[in-house]
């Protein structure tokens, strides 16, 4: 290893294997890869993490930059960790695992701040102390790929491999919740014995705190047999079971043969516990710990009180804007899908909540001739999907609107949007990260603007 060390210092890359060129890590990319300068060229590193000496191999060469993976580590960093799932570095799903989870979230941190600074010219007075879970077994929703491999004489259940071509040869799964993950070895030997075992390219997962729900998607019909042994596999298991053959609207359940009651979580709101409904497609926040942490965050930053009218826009099936119709005056929630604008509207009804109303709009498309847009507000939740929110916003600068919480799954589109607010007087107060996806590359931040 010394020898190895001395060729790292001593030796360019020009005169080492392409397989072996020493390099030292600088940097972290935002997607969580090392970056390093070979030749004066920048090259993102896969495994590789700030301040460590390493061998790397090229795998891809770009006109601006260069790919390569780590082949020797020949210095660790302190906040190297052993990964904990054996299919790490093989499955796409995760890209962190080597990288202790309180660096993780400096590194999704710093990347925020990057971006506001970069984007938006702009850092938040105050930065909120991240917002924690667990790390291990929190995911409560996934889609897994299926795929029959004839080389392999398998069926493969799970995420594809990190280049996302193939799906992986998986086992186990360590960030999905535990009874989604002990699943995947029996839905691969279930498959199998399918006539259909070739014609069902997808399985989505949905767990509620306590019914689970799968979605099998199929592309050509299932004869009886099949739907006999995918009967008998959902009650083995204790679980819903959902045949889709074509669009979401064709969904429907073939266990239990009666009708399920609707999958359910809770929100512990100290004045008011909530219970909100969904069904298996629904969004709903993966993280249902972080989801709980988020909204208590969000109440505090956005400080309703029984005089504030608040927009609730991009609510989904009322995650934020029921725990706030507690708390406040009234609240008006704006949300794209039909289906979630119903499944939101249940919710109000189910938990007796009846100062809260909810509208189908895409909030893309201009909103002055939308009814609820003629109403006075004075504080708005934002929580639009990556692609942001800045139509919406720009509509709305001459709004009355004195507090803006802002939740974000991206933090570039955040920044953009960021700017854009403050064009319209706004001040950034707040922001802070939140760990709602442990160990990859995906961050999701909360913001407070005022003016």
């Amino acid at each position: 290893m010394e020898k190895i060390n001395n060729a790292a210092e001593n030796s360019s890359a020009k005169s080492i294997n392409a397989k072996n060129i020493p390099v030292s890590i600088i940097g972290l990319s935002h997607e969580g890869r090392g970056i390093a300068h070979i030749n004066g060229k920048t090259s993102f590193v896969q495994d590789a993490l700030p301040g460590e000496s390493v061998l790397v191999e090229i795998t891809k060469k770009h006109r601006q930059y260069d790919e390569a993976k780590t082949t020797t580590i020949l210095k660790r960093s302190p906040d190297r960790v052993t990964p904990k799932c054996i299919h790490y570095g093989i499955c796409g799903g995760c890209s962190l695992q080597h990288l202790n989870t309180d660096a993780q979230l400096k590194h999704k941190e710093k990347t925020l701040l990057e971006q506001l600074a970069h984007i938006a010219g702009t850092q938040p007075n105050t930065l909120l102390p991240p917002l924690k879970g667990p790390s291990w077994g929190y995911r409560r929703r996934a889609r897994l790929g299926v795929k029959y491999v004839a080389k392999k004489q398998a069926v493969l259940v799970g995420f594809r491999e990190k280049n996302g071509r193939y799906l992986a040869q998986l086992k186990s799964c360590e960030t999905l919740a535990p009874r989604i993950a002990q699943l995947i070895s029996p839905l691969q030997q279930l498959i199998s014995t399918l006539k259909a075992y070739q014609t069902i390219p997808q399985i989505e997962a949905s767990l509620g705190d306590e019914d689970l729900a799968l979605v099998f998607r199929h592309l050509t019909p299932l004869d009886s047999e099949d739907r006999t042994k995918l009967k008998a596999f959902a009650k083995e298991y204790q679980l819903q079971l959902y045949l889709q053959p074509g669009n979401e609207s064709t969904m429907h359940c073939i266990w239990p043969e009666i009708k399920p009651k609707s999958l359910s979580y809770h929100l512990n709101q100290p004045s008011n516990p909530l219970e909100l409904l969904f069904e298996p497609h629904d969004f709903i926040q993966i993280n249902a710990t972080i989801n709980q942490s988020m909204i208590n965050r969000a109440i505090e930053l956005l400080a309703p009180n029984f005089s504030d009218r608040i927009l609730d826009l991009f609510c989904g099936l009322g995650n934020f804007s029921l725990p706030l119709a507690t708390q406040c005056q009234s609240v008006i929630g704006i949300e794209g899908s039909p289906e979630l604008v119903a499944r939101a509207r249940e919710n109000a009804m189910h938990n007796t909540i009846s100062n809260v109303q909810f509208h189908t709009a895409d909030l893309s498309n201009p909103i002055s001739e939308q009814s609820w847009s003629q109403q006075r507000f004075n504080k708005l939740l934002l929580d639009p999907p990556r692609s942001g929110a800045l139509e919406i916003i720009q509509q709305i600068a001459s709004w009355p609107i004195e507090r803006i919480v802002y939740v974000s799954c991206n933090s570039a589109s955040l920044a953009r949007d960021a700017g854009e607010l403050i064009k319209q007087g706004y001040t950034l107060e707040q922001a802070g990260v939140m760990d709602m996806f442990p160990h990859t590359q995906h961050s999701e931040t909360i913001c407070l603007f005022t003016r």
